[in-house]
């Protein structure tokens, strides 16, 4: 384990534990990215729940549409949460083992393909069904 870097205080405090102090705050990042994760899951989740149920109720219209909009939108929000936990771990091991654990790229290209068909599917159903 590396040496701790310790810088004296004025009179009466403690010595600074300069790198625990950084691996403090990493974790605390760690646990606000995690949080965050989840609202946007949970958020992709209000979305499915309202395209899939709501709209359809209110525009009298055809609902199947609206249902695979929320379908999808309740898939990313699963993802999201999922995600979310595995970068948690990720992260904490990464920290323990003294590395940087970087976002897989596929893990990024799927959430945002599935981020990008959703958007686009929305904006379809916006401009076809008024």
């Amino acid at each position: 384990m590396p040496e701790i870097e310790r810088r004296q205080q004025p009179s009466g405090r403690r010595a600074f534990d300069e790198l625990g102090d950084a691996t403090r705050r990493t974790r605390l990042a760690n646990e606000r990215t995690y949080l965050a994760w989840w609202r946007t899951g949970l958020t992709a989740l209000a979305v499915s729940l309202a395209a899939g149920r709501v709209v359809p109720t209110l525009s009298h219209g055809t609902a199947w549409p609206y249902e695979i909009a929320g379908a999808g939108f309740a898939v990313l929000g699963v993802l999201c949460i999922g995600t979310g936990y595995q970068r948690e771990r990720e992260i904490d091991r990464a920290l323990e083992e003294g590395r940087f654990a970087t976002l897989s790229p596929r893990i990024n290209l799927v959430l945002t393909a599935v981020g990008v068909v959703l958007g686009v599917f929305t904006l379809g159903l916006i401009v076809v069904h008024p």
